[in-house]
């Protein structure tokens, strides 16, 4: 029978949905997933590590500690061969000691797979997850073309048992894989691997749900899902729907489908009434036509709108199967469907083709991916040296010793060397940003070791959300008492420790016509992401409904403050780096809905 994995809250972690569900409440989702009888929970991967670093706001380390103290069911990462989790190329040091971070903050379940599924790409990681006594599954990318993919995936499906695979995982990140070839795949992957087959799909018009039944009737041991308001939203398999047709197949996953539907509504609270992420029919229908993945059609629409050539778009997408066969037919998963979209517009909107050629296809044409599955054009393969420049460095991560010079000190453990040598700059701007806020504060657990810090803080959050008076802990001749600080207003027991950060902020009209924005909680206010960036607004200026007005920390938790109305700010009450309480005025808005209708 197949069991289920759980891709939610790793959903939830990344554009397009990155900040809009709390971790307090994310947390507490994890909680009830946890409860469903899932294999394991997908809960990171390269994207919520590129949301994480790009928010500014906290570690993405961090939010896989916090739910691996909430829950029992294994969980999973998913990492892009030696891209791991960004978009640059890592060392074989730098990937086994990125798989052993992760595996000491609490991941279970790797997948591991490679973009160009040169399965030579994945040793490195593969042997640091086996020396970790983790499980690999071995992910293999379908992605159509003429070089047989059936072929190539069963050819590179011999190599992964000698890897230490436990399994292999076979992914569609395009919605391409009909029902039919998943049919076919799987046995055939069986057969040539030795291994179990799991699969992994997304696809829009029921595709990827048909995808998976075949599939599960051809013996997949394994299939990847999200809860129904996310694989609606992001053309993923529904748990629900999945869990109901496997039952009445005789193929019971043992998934309790009502606890689903208890997770779908504390989610459907955050993303329930908000479109999410523009994804227009007819970009949809375009991914679907080309088998690409519907998130790059989107970026590329939205970049040609941004030229004012919105009118290409098909033109843009035939040159993206064009440059791909030049290339040797890679698979589109990230980040190589984007090098190749970007290659794309630069073809079209250009003069001619290759006139510029972006440094990541010129790094995949000589060789520093890896080797695609086709050969390459020689005439691309002329143009990328005609126009080498020398003094072009390799965009590849920096190994750990040379991040640690150049930190000086900016890293504060091994896991944030990792996030610089993966992110640079961004990642330097997340930290000096946690530093920053944490600067002048009396760190009262620095004495203590971390797995008991960790403890304290999950009490601290206890009494803060439940309004419990106290709570006590005795272990190991240590005893540690947590209580409500007597001179705390009453209303703070009602007051939530994070504000849902989709949701309206609490406002007041006074007589005059303005908008009064009240801090929905006890925290600290800043005005920017990082000590240095720009403030988010500045007096006078205009904002738009949902627009960041400041940043509310409290235990950690970075809380975003956003406008309920288009308005300007008029006035802004408080200091940065100031302690606010529950009900403090932060801002004056003053709106402007009654403005004319050609007003700029």
């Amino acid at each position: 029978m197949p069991t289920l994995a759980d891709t939610t809250i790793r959903l939830l972690g990344q554009e397009p949905l990155a900040g809009r569900m709390p971790t307090a409440d994310q947390l507490q989702l994890a909680e009830i997933l946890d409860r469903a009888g899932f294999a394991y929970l997908e809960v990171s991967g390269g994207g919520c590590f590129d949301a994480a670093v790009q928010r500014g706001l906290e570690s993405p380390w961090e939010r896989i500690r916090a739910l691996k103290a909430r829950v029992k069911t294994p969980l999973g990462l998913a990492l892009r061969g030696r891209f791991l989790v960004g978009s640059r190329p890592v060392g074989a040091d730098f990937a086994r000691r990125f798989v052993a971070s992760a595996a000491e903050n609490g991941i279970d379940v790797f997948r591991l797979h490679d973009p160009l599924n040169d399965v030579s790409n994945l040793r490195e990681a593969a042997e640091a997850i086996v020396a970790a006594d983790r499980d690999f599954e071995a992910g293999l990318v379908y992605s159509p073309g003429r070089t047989g993919e059936i072929d190539t995936l069963i050819e590179r499906a011999r190599m992964l048992p000698e890897l230490g695979a436990v399994r292999v995982l076979l992914h569609d990140p395009t919605g391409s894989l009909q029902p039919h070839r998943a049919a076919e795949l799987v046995p055939a992957l069986a057969e040539a691997s030795g291994l179990p087959v799991g699969i992994y799909v997304q696809g829009a018009g029921g595709s990827a749900l048909a995808a998976t039944l075949a599939a599960a009737s051809a013996g997949a041991q394994l299939i990847a899902c999200a809860l129904f308001p996310l694989a609606l939203t992001l053309h993923r398999v529904s748990g629900e729907a999945l869990g109901e047709a496997l039952a009445g197949m005789g193929l019971d996953s043992g998934i309790d489908v009502a606890t689903l539907w208890e997770a779908s509504d504390l989610v459907d609270e955050h993303i329930g009434d908000e479109p999410v992420a523009p994804l227009a029919p007819r970009v949809a229908v375009r991914a679907a036509q080309h088998d690409v993945p519907a998130g790059l059609v989107a970026g590329v629409d939205q970049t040609l709108r941004a030229q004012g050539a919105g009118d290409r778009l098909e033109e843009v997408l035939e040159e993206l199967d064009v440059i791909r066969a030049e290339v040797g037919w890679p698979p589109l998963a990230a980040p190589i469907g984007q090098v190749l979209a970007s290659q794309a517009l630069l073809n079209v909107l250009s003069a001619s083709r290759y006139l510029t050629i972006v440094d990541e296809l010129r790094a995949l044409v000589i060789g520093r991916f890896g080797t695609p599955p086709g050969p390459i054009d020689p005439a691309v393969q002329r143009a990328v040296a005609l126009t080498h420049d020398p003094e072009t460095q390799e965009d590849v991560a920096p190994a750990l010793s040379d991040v640690r010079t150049q930190a000086a000190g900016m890293a504060a453990s091994e896991e944030e060397l990792l996030l610089l040598g993966l992110f640079g700059e961004d990642a330097e701007r997340l930290l000096l940003g946690i530093r920053g806020r944490a600067s002048g504060d009396t760190d009262e657990l620095a004495s203590v070791d971390k797995a008991r810090a960790e403890r304290i803080r999950e009490l601290v959050r206890i009494v803060q959300e439940s309004g419990i008076g106290e709570v006590t802990i005795e272990e190991d001749g240590m005893r540690v008492s947590v209580r409500s600080a007597p001179e705390a207003p009453t209303q703070l027991s009602q007051a939530p420790l994070a504000l849902p950060e989709d949701q309206p902020v609490p406002v007041v009209r006074p007589m005059n016509g303005a908008v009064r924005v009240e801090s929905p909680m006890v925290g600290t206010f800043y005005r920017a992401a990082q000590p240095g960036a720009p403030a988010f607004v500045e007096e006078g200026d205009v904002v738009a409904a949902g627009q960041t007005l400041c940043i509310l920390e409290a235990m950690k938790l970075m809380n975003e403050v956003k406008a309920d109305i288009e308005a300007v700010v008029r006035r802004i009450h408080v200091e940065n780096a100031q302690p606010v309480e529950f009900g403090q005025v932060l801002f004056d808005l003053e709106p402007l809905a009654g403005r004319p209708l050609d007003a700029g």
